[in-house]
């Protein structure tokens, strides 16, 4: 049988060309704005390590409860210290190592194995390997297998909330925004640039997944320790996301943190604030968000904040080498165009 020459194949190409051509220039489907339709709502939180994710998290679950809620915290860090503020500093078996002796004990894992709780709230955390053994986002993956075993699409909560580290951008960490496991995402930051290079990562993430066809959008952003000086503000503006809390920079709130007292109690002096969020974190509709370029970043800081006035200088020869280079000339044979 013959093979197609040159000039078979190039019309073939124009078309498949223009096909992606078509096919890139399609709109997506918005994201949808509406009332959420799933009885329960699966919400993905993430942040830069340290930022208070776990801290928001605790207290905003516990505020949930008290507010008659059904809620499931699951910590998604190999640190597993989602739940130690929940329950006073103890720290829970963790479902990756929990499941690693019950398979040597050649028994299952059981829901009271792994699950725990404390006035109201459900709590689990997935875990991860120890230093250099293995892979953290492949363990959230089999983490996530494991709860799809126990029942997890069966469950009866009213919210269901994801602590994931976002600073960490390997293909687990990113699972509820790749794979539709969430209806939103809500970033925790605060007014120093790292921690909104991360929150515009997690915003550049959910705008990658959703030009592939993804339905999820971010709910918005809660400043923890906020300061003052308005650059999580102006991020949360620039990207078009709302800000669901700004929680203070507040002694109180820093030393009871530290100590593992809940302050998200309704009868508290920060019971108020974590009240709001909670109704802002259940009524907010997700959105299609804005994510900034790096330069623009920076500029929601001042510039001898952030190193902007650093002017990059071209490296030599000489620099590497530390000693003048003596061009030699080149021994290629060049002709003369006829």
């Amino acid at each position: 049988m013959s093979q197609p020459n040159e000039q078979q194949a190039a019309p073939v190409h124009f078309m498949q060309k223009e096909r992606l051509r078509a096919e890139a220039a399609v709109e997506q489907t918005p994201v949808h704005t509406g009332e959420v339709k799933k009885e329960t709502q699966i919400i993905a939180i993430y942040g830069k390590g340290g930022i208070g994710k776990s801290f928001t998290l605790s207290n905003l679950s516990y505020m949930m409860a008290q507010q008659g809620k059904k809620v499931l915290l699951i910590g998604c860090d190999p640190k597993s210290d989602t739940t130690s503020l929940l329950f006073g500093g103890r720290a829970c078996p963790t479902i990756i190592e929990t499941s690693s002796k019950k398979k040597l004990a050649g028994e299952p894992v059981e829901i009271g194995d792994v699950c725990f709780k404390r006035d109201g709230v459900y709590a689990m955390e997935l875990g991860g390997p120890e230093v250099g053994r293995g892979c953290g986002g492949r363990g959230i993956i089999h983490g996530f297998e494991l709860l799809e075993k126990l029942g997890f699409h069966d469950w009866g909560f009213d919210y269901v909330l994801l602590d994931f580290l976002g600073d960490v951008v390997c293909g687990g960490f990113g699972l509820p925004i790749a794979r539709d496991m969430c209806q939103k995402v809500i970033v925790v930051g605060s007014n120093d640039l790292q921690s909104l290079y991360v929150a515009n990562n997690v915003c550049s993430a959910v705008e990658y997944f959703r030009k592939l066809g993804g339905n999820v959008g971010v709910a918005g952003m809660v400043i923890n320790k906020d300061d003052g000086t308005g650059e999580a503000q102006a991020f949360a503006k620039e990207a078009g996301i709302p800000v669901l809390s700004a929680i203070p920079a507040n002694e109180d709130i820093r030393r009871k943190s530290a100590n593992y007292e809940i302050i998200g109690r309704p009868d508290g002096q920060w019971g108020d604030l974590f009240a709001t969020l909670a109704q802002n974190v259940a009524d907010a509709p997700p959105v299609r968000p804005k994510p900034m370029t790096q330069e623009a970043l920076l500029g929601l800081f001042a510039a001898d904040a952030v190193g902007r006035n650093v002017v990059l200088q071209p490296a030599t020869n000489a620099d590497m080498m530390g000693r003048d280079i003596v061009v030699k000339p080149s021994l290629e044979v060049i002709y003369d165009e006829v």
